[in-house]
């Protein structure tokens, strides 16, 4: 997988690649579904959510620049596959998930695979999770209709986040924002994508 579907698309941290050879992506996969834990496209987790394409994973995780002093908030737990690839480089990782028997059964996997670096929390990511920020690094694996700005404002300088934004249109864009040291956020569409949708405040009417 690491060889064939990441390294060969250009992805080179050496963090990334051994935590994506690490983590046992089958291990967050439904068992009807662990037969193709490993193959090159998302796989259904149950409540109409999705586990990640791994290149995608790795993708956004790259895109971070983590070290092992990185403090990460993670919107959208999901199955907890993208917080247990964070958790291998960060040194911890606070994740929401608004779906609360996701956010349950996640926990209980990364617990029992020894991620003690992760928190998982039932919640609306949209708000962030303020107490423990502000963040080096904010990561979103679903689609917003904008970039939420409590996780701005949690961002700390020289922080980056990347998330799935939609446009008007529909079409789906992975978005990197880096803040400098004077708060200032320079936005780049690195790459077109297709997430679930978030839910809860962004899909409210503004």
């Amino acid at each position: 997988m690491v060889a064939t579907q990441i390294q060969a698309r250009a992805v080179r941290d050496p963090n990334v690649l051994r935590a994506m050879r690490t983590v046992p992506r089958h291990a967050f996969v439904p068992i009807p579904q662990r037969a193709e834990a490993y193959a090159d496209c998302p796989l259904p987790i149950g409540h109409e959510q999705t586990i990640s394409q791994p290149y995608v994973v790795a993708f956004m995780t790259e895109a971070l620049t983590l070290d092992p002093d990185s403090v990460v908030l993670e919107i959208g737990t999901g199955s907890g596959y993208q917080a247990a690839v964070c958790a291998e480089i960060a040194r911890e990782v606070y994740s929401i998930e608004i779906v609360e028997p996701l956010a349950k059964s996640a926990a209980e996997v990364l617990a029992d695979l020894g991620y003690d670096n992760v928190h998982v929390r039932a919640g609306d990511g949209y708000y962030g999770w303020p107490e423990h920020g502000p963040f080096d690094a904010i990561i979103g694996t679903a689609a917003a209709r904008e970039v939420p700005p409590p996780l701005l404002e949690q961002l700390k300088p020289r922080g980056r986040m990347i998330l799935p934004v939609e446009s008007a249109s529909g079409f789906q864009h992975l978005i990197l924002l880096t803040k400098d040291d004077e708060g200032q956020v320079r936005r780049e569409a690195v790459m077109p994508v297709r997430f679930v949708p978030m839910t809860g405040r962004d899909r409210q009417p503004r």
